[in-house]
Formats: structure tokens, C-alpha cells, sequence
């Protein structure tokens, strides 16, 4: 899988990723949160904190003892193990179709901000990080990194700039088990169609169909510029 993505089961405002698994099978592996993090090199405090949130989204996940002949201990229940399965299931079923899920933009370099450029592309002005000598570029902005938003819900447009965000029209949809490929239109543009890849639980929140209007956001750290001829 490509190292920059991580995948997230979302629940309220939770997103249970990698390090959230990894601490799971760390407690199953070691038989005590203790030991789990420090075979992790976290600490205790923030590790029993973090499984204390996950819990009050989740449910159940450590069953605990105490004390006694045997020391005590911890366990993962069932809903620990199939919140695992769910997340296994979502990286595989992610990395199976991230290398493919991708736009290309060709792009000019308009400002510049240390390592940061505004680049002028088919669907307006996007900011991505781009090589020092390069004027003309091509921008990719993957699936994966694209954020969702109904209208009314959206960050401003003159929000953070870290953040680029384009309005668009929903074309087409495609849904498995635990991820979402979203086709939609850059409004107001004549520029090519661009794909977001969100979890189903994402895509019920949104209650999206096709023609719906969309906000899409993404980091401009996310976004890769190279040089082009």
C-alpha cells in the first residue's frame, strides 16, 4: 500500500486507522495495554486514553482483569476482532484500487510560497507541492486524499491554505463493501472529471446522488506537482 495513505473507520467524530489497529493486536499480542505500549513505544497514559475513546465509539474492545494468581490482564473481545476484520477488509479493498484512482492535471506555476505553488489547471487553481526550477507542471491528485462535503457543510473557500477545495456535480457512484468510488464534475469549469474514494459510512452520511452538487477538499501537502515540458 502506498505509505502515504492510511485508511479510517469513522464513528461521530472518531477515525479508527493503523496506529488504532496496530495497539489492538499489540494488547492481544502482549495479554496487558501496559505491555502493548511499550512494545509500541508509546506510553501507557496516552494508550489507555486513546482505548477509552475508541470504546465510547465502538463499544467493548479490552476486556480487563484484575489482580489475582495470575496476575491480571487484557483481551480483545468480539468487538474488537470484527472491528479489525472491518479494517482489514477496507485497506485491502483501498489498496487494490489506489494506484489506479487518480487524476492528472497539466498546470502552471502562478505564485510561489517556499515549497508550496499555486498552479492554474483546467478546474481552477490548485496548490500542491512542486519542484523549485519547474514553471510547467502536472499535478496528481489521488482518490484517496479527496475529503467530501455537502455544500452547506463545507469549509469556506477562504479557509485554511493548506486546503484546496472545489465545488462540483456528482456523476456516478460505484459502491463495495467498505469503500466508495465518487465520479463528479468540477462546476463552472470544462476541466476533466475527477474520482474521491470514501467509505460507505461517509457516502450514507452525504446521501449522495447522482447530480448532487459536492464540495471536495484536499491537502495541498497531499498534492504532488513534477516538472513537465
Amino acid at each position: 500500500m502506498d505509505g502515504e495513505f492510511d485508511a479510517f473507520l469513522t464513528s461521530g467524530e472518531l477515525a479508527f486507522g493503523t496506529r488504532d489497529a496496530a495497539l489492538l493486536r499489540a494488547i492481544d499480542a502482549e495479554g496487558s495495554l501496559n505491555a502493548a505500549a511499550g512494545s509500541l513505544e508509546r506510553s501507557y497514559s496516552r494508550a489507555h486514553e486513546r482505548i477509552g475513546a475508541l470504546e465510547a465509539e465502538f463499544g467493548a474492545l479490552v476486556d480487563r482483569t484484575r489482580g489475582g494468581s495470575g496476575g491480571g490482564g487484557s483481551a480483545l473481545t468480539e468487538r474488537a476482532w470484527d472491528l479489525l476484520a472491518r479494517f482489514d477488509r477496507l485497506q485491502v479493498a483501498v489498496s487494490d484500487t489506489i494506484d489506479a484512482e487518480k487524476v492528472v492535471l497539466a498546470g502552471e506555476i502562478a505564485e510561489r510560497d517556499g515549497e508550496l505553488a499555486s498552479c492554474e489547471t483546467a478546474v481552477g487553481t490548485i496548490r500542491a507541492l512542486a519542484p523549485a526550477e519547474a514553471d510547467r507542471v502536472q499535478i496528481a491528485i489521488r482518490a484517496d486524499a479527496i475529503t467530501l462535503h455537502a455544500p452547506a457543510e463545507a469549509p469556506p473557500a477562504t479557509g485554511t491554505s493548506a486546503r484546496n477545495r472545489l465545488d462540483g456535480v456528482v456523476e456516478g457512484m460505484e459502491r463495495e463493501a467498505s469503500v466508495a468510488r465518487v465520479l463528479f464534475a468540477p462546476a463552472d469549469t470544462d476541466g476533466p472529471s475527477i474520482v474521491a474514494l470514501v467509505t460507505v459510512d461517509s457516502l450514507d452520511r452525504l446521501a449522495l446522488s447522482v447530480g448532487d452538487s459536492i464540495v471536495a477538499t484536499w491537502k495541498a501537502t497531499a498534492t504532488r506537482a513534477t516538472a513537465r515540458r
